[in-house]
């Protein structure tokens, strides 16, 4: 797949919306930074805005992102925060002129969405820390830290501490996936993620156990669980239960539906809704090592 070109001091990145509002005062704390490190910012009109549940009119929204893609001045597109929206927008995305002009587009959640329309057309993409998560102060700096490194062409591997559940192994992939909702969601439809012989990560936040199973279920029953290479599970954030429990934490259930695997499994992977949100390029290459006494990811 294509790998957009590195950043350097000077280059510009804009911040939009494509999806849910977020506060102005969030994204220029973000931009702030960015300026620091050397880079100019410039910040769509979908941002510190409010339509609904979005950011902006679907239509709207759709313009500033095909914009930002087609403008050869922005380097890179960063999004402010995730929510929901992309599905409605991304089928009338023209990628022309970003595939002869490829840039990096950073996010995750809803932005998984893109990243599989961007996959699909052979581009690499960033799943990591939005402008929302620049103001996460101190413990979320190490991210942020590695968000710049990897922009500027240092990806870091990423460690996950041992895990009793873990499935030891080595594997070498192209790494797919994000947030597990809409990578259920994409399937049937022209931007279903292609698992086969790939490392796939998920990760998600605020569902119900019984949820998590369902949406497993429908990935294994539409093959993105078989011939895998390795699978990386994140962060699954403020679980939700009914009054009666349902029996399997997410660990669980990921174990009872891949069980008779052939391909590493690590669990607890710093990819996630909280401050344990690492950078991962999608579409890269990446090389997954579980061991009796660590998860390591790295880019090759």
């Amino acid at each position: 797949m294509i790998q957009p070109p590195r950043l350097a001091p000077g280059f510009t990145i804009g911040i939009l919306c494509p999806a849910g509002a977020i506060p102005m005062e969030k994204v220029t704390f973000c931009a702030h930074i960015l300026e620091s490190w050397g880079y100019q910012v410039r910040i769509g009109n979908t941002v510190g805005t409010k339509f609904g549940h979005f950011s902006a009119s679907d239509s709207d929204r759709q313009k500033e992102l095909q914009s930002m893609m087609d403008d050869p001045e922005i380097n890179t597109i960063l999004c402010a925060r995730g929510g929901y929206g992309l599905s409605r927008i991304v089928a009338g995305l023209d990628f022309t002129k970003f595939k002869a002009n490829p840039k990096w587009v950073i996010g995750f959640s809803d932005i998984t969405v893109l990243h599989a329309a961007l996959q699909k057309q052979g581009i690499q993409s960033i799943h990591g820390p939005m402008a929302a998560g620049f103001g996460k102060g101190e413990q979320g700096q190490p991210y942020i830290d590695a968000l710049r490194k990897m922009l500027e062409g240092d990806a870091q591997p990423v460690q996950a501490k041992a895990n009793p559940a873990n499935l030891l192994g080595s594997a070498k992939g192209v790494l797919v996936g994000g947030n597990l909702c809409l990578i259920a969601h994409l399937i049937g439809s022209e931007n279903q993620l292609d698992t086969q012989g790939k490392i796939l990560c998920i990760e998600d936040v605020g569902e119900y156990h019984y949820n998590v199973d369902r949406m497993l279920i429908q990935c294994k029953n539409a093959g993105l669980l078989d011939g895998l290479a390795g699978l990386v599970v994140g962060g699954f954030t403020d679980m939700q239960d009914e009054a009666t429990a349902f029996g399997e934490t997410v660990t669980e259930i990921v174990q009872r539906l891949t069980k008779g695997a052939n391909y590493p499994i690590c669990f607890n992977f710093p990819l996630s809704h909280e401050l344990d949100n690492m950078p991962l390029q999608l579409g890269a290459t990446y090389r997954l090592s579980v061991t009796e006494t660590e998860a390591l990811l790295t880019k090759i």
